[in-house]
């Protein structure tokens, strides 16, 4: 048998010993009884066995009772420490200002301080240890020193009390006697325990309070000093219509006696008096008080006028207030109404000096209207005065340009050129303006084909842009709208003239956009932007972002602006500093074709171009304008005819015996001649010939004068690529006099086709 069979494990140590003393005696004992002579060798090898096992399970026992030690005193050192947190926080609790418990998560009271419930003396033996949370609420609401408000049952208040209690966080007053106050305060923690802190705010209330009387005395102060001070008088009364406050002002309006200016004098009292003394004027005025302050409680305002005897005007207003009483205020109205009055006699003069300025304002403004119509009259007179000998240099600079020249000779010219087209275009841009001025701008709407204007504008401005090293794009669009030919094509042009003006590098795109109805024609620059305080500017007169760098006067925009407005195209810009800008025009569409150039050009002599024995009638008036356009029309190969009025045209058709393939006139002759009565006298005696007009004038009432003629019309200075165009396509009606046809004139592209009155 083993020694764990005496042992049987679970014993504690003290039990484990007794059993091997027992088991020690027994084997001594035993050995001592069974000794005998006959076995002494196996009996004591038996003694030594059972003396080894005892040493063994000594030895087990020693080292058992060592770790016990440990084990003891490890507990007794952990005790010690809880004992001594457990101190710790029960001084910490004690050294609180505040009253504090703590309910487990069961609702039951396990930690206190002695301030808990030290307001309460009557629940300080009654609460211990495993106290439910319910149980101190009962409690203290039967304590005799918890002070509950008029109203409210200490059954309520615990039901109360215990429906705050299922938040975790709550804040509350507790009133109790002899003015005392508690503030309770509930923390819920994460263990689901409770912490209720309680703190006595006697002081605070009390201060608070006195604080508050305090105010509202200061406030009456203020409030009385306010009321001394104003210009009105005012009188207050109670719910029981008494006298309760007044001011200084009042007693001097009214002079009562003095028996009367006292809390609590009823409001019949005074109101006797003041209509004892006729301070009420004449009138139901006491009878119409008396029955508002006797109305209901939320009775309307009321507003009365009164007049005295001496004239005094006094503006009566009642007012009632929350408590059932009500507020009186008098205001001296004589001096406002006798201000009124004045005020009346002075409109009723100033108006007559209104009238009088007005008249002078109108007689003014018509002046500076003639003024401004003289300007703008001046301004294209002077401008037509000056296109004449521009029209001529410029004829002279296309013929010398035909002529050989040596290189220098050849910069020397283009650079004439250039300079001309500057004029040129400055005043353009002046008689635009001057247009606009006096509103002798008219559009003529009619259906446009933005593919030939797209073309042509690409045309145009691609040498200026390759110039500045830009790349200019402009999207083909075979799209028709309703517009004005003239005032679109200069729209397009300044809006193209003045991205490339301001652009360094990048490209400028020409598009159209198509939007139902309508199309947005777009002209989108990589410029620098232009800032948005300047986005208004840039559309008035003779206004340049950069002046220093960039020519021009500045009327490009204003005109594009002026234009738009005329033909209703609405305008937008849209700009991005450093990335720049796209101006949007939108033009209606048009569901009518357009008449192409490949249309008008079909026909036997189609495809002949130069302007060989092409019998040209010039008749001008200027010899240098009428010398320059013989030297081009000979330089063409045309075959020219000059006159300076009607006789000699007349005499030089008549001697030569052929009737001229076009005549090109000038519009103001000698002798008070025109050029659209002078094709009208050729034509009624040789037939119908296609003509041009070519003027200085830029009105829209000449160019309608001379369409309803049958004629074309070019202004000054001529454009000698376009003045050519125009000759070739003038070709194939050289033997209308002769063909017994009708050609009617055509409406559309006035840049290449010939407009004829027919027969």
């Amino acid at each position: 048998m083993m020694h764990k069979d005496f042992l049987p494990p679970g014993l504690t140590p003290d039990e484990e010993n007794l059993r091997l003393r027992a088991i020690v005696a027994a084997l001594m004992d035993r050995s001592e009884r069974g000794q005998s002579p006959s076995r002494p060798v196996g009996q004591l090898q038996h003694v030594v066995a059972l003396e080894q096992q005892v040493r063994s399970r000594t030895r087990d026992l020693a080292e058992t009772l060592d770790k016990l030690r440990i084990a003891n005193s490890r507990l007794s050192q952990a005790e010690r420490m809880a004992v001594r947190a457990r101190n710790i926080l029960t001084d910490a609790l004690e050294a609180m200002r505040e009253g504090f418990a703590l309910f487990d998560a069961q609702d039951m009271l396990v930690m206190w301080n002695s301030r808990f419930c030290a307001g309460l003396p009557d629940l300080r033996r009654r609460i211990g240890a495993g106290l439910s949370f319910r149980d101190y609420v009962r409690l203290v609401s039967e304590s005799p020193y918890l002070h509950l408000p008029d109203g409210q049952t200490r059954a309520a208040w615990v039901a109360q009390r215990l429906e705050s209690h299922r938040r975790k966080n709550v804040n509350f007053i507790v009133p109790l006697r002899d003015d005392q106050w508690l503030q309770v305060s509930e923390q819920r923690m994460p263990s689901g325990g409770t912490a209720v802190t309680q703190t006595d705010v006697t002081a605070m209330v009390r201060n608070e309070r006195e604080e508050r009387a305090k105010l509202l005395d200061e406030q009456a102060q203020m409030v009385r000093a306010t009321l001394d001070h104003i210009d009105q008088g005012v009188a207050m009364f109670d719910a029981k219509a008494r006298l309760a406050g007044w001011n200084r002002r009042l007693r001097d309006m009214f002079l009562p006696p003095v028996e009367l200016l006292a809390i609590g004098t009823p409001f019949a009292s005074i109101l006797d008096d003041l209509a004892r003394r006729r301070q009420l004027g004449q009138g139901r005025v006491p009878q119409m008080l008396m029955q508002w302050v006797q109305g209901p409680p939320h009775r309307p305002p009321l507003s009365l006028e009164i007049t005295q005897d001496d004239g005094t005007i006094l503006h009566l207003s009642a007012q009632a207030m929350p408590d059932r009483g009500f507020v009186m205020s008098l205001t001296d109205m004589t001096k406002e109404r006798g201000a009124i009055a004045e005020l009346h006699r002075l409109n009723e003069t100033l108006e007559a000096r209104v009238r009088e300025r007005t008249l002078e304002l109108e007689s003014a403004r018509d002046l500076a209207e003639r003024a401004n119509t003289s300007k703008s009259r001046f301004v294209a007179s002077a401008s037509h005065d000056l296109l004449q000998p521009l029209n001529a240099a410029k004829l002279f600079l296309g013929s010398l340009s035909t002529t050989p020249l040596d290189a220098g000779q050849a910069r020397l010219t283009e650079r004439i050129r250039s300079a001309f087209g500057s004029v040129e275009q400055i005043l353009g841009a002046l008689l635009d303006i001057s247009k606009f001025d006096i509103g002798a701008a008219r559009a003529k709407p009619e259906p446009i084909a933005l593919g030939q204007l797209l073309d042509r504008l690409r045309e145009e401005f691609t040498p200026i842009a390759q110039a500045k090293g830009l790349r200019l794009v402009v999207v083909p669009s075979s799209a028709v709208v309703h517009s004005d030919a003239v005032y679109l094509k200069r729209i397009l042009q300044n809006l193209l003239s003045n991205a490339i003006r301001y652009t360094s590098t990048g490209r400028v795109v020409v598009g159209v956009r198509n939007q139902g109805a309508t199309l947005r024609l777009q002209v989108w620059d990589t410029g620098p932007g232009i800032p948005p305080d300047k986005q208004s500017e840039i559309f008035q007169e003779f206004t340049r972002l950069a002046p220093s760098a960039c020519t021009g006067m500045g009327l490009g925009l204003a005109i594009v602006e002026q234009a738009s407005a005329l033909l209703g195209h609405p305008l937008e810009l849209r700009s991005t500093m450093g990335k720049g800008t796209v101006f949007s025009l939108t033009v209606p569409r048009s569901d009518m074709a357009v008449p192409t150039l490949a249309d008008a050009a079909t026909g036997p002599d189609a495809a002949r171009s130069p302007l060989d024995d092409l019998l040209v009638l010039v008749v001008e008036n200027d010899a240098g304008v009428r010398a320059a356009m013989m030297e081009v029309l000979e330089h063409w190969g045309a075959s020219p005819l000059e006159a300076a009025n009607l006789a000699q045209a007349d005499q030089q058709v008549a001697e030569l015996g052929v009737s001229p393939d076009i005549i090109l006139a000038d519009f103001l002759l000698d002798n008070g001649e025109d050029g659209i009565e002078v094709v009208a006298q050729l034509r009624s005696r040789y037939g119908t010939i296609p003509a041009i007009l070519i003027t200085a004038n830029h009105s829209q009432d000449l160019a309608q004068r001379a369409q309803a003629a049958g004629m074309m019309v070019m202004t000054k200075p001529v454009a000698l690529r376009r003045l050519k165009r125009v000759l070739q396509q003038a070709m194939p009606s050289r033997a209308l006099p002769d063909s017994g046809t009708d050609t009617a004139p055509q409406t559309g592209d006035y840049s290449y086709w010939l407009h004829m009155s027919p027969r």
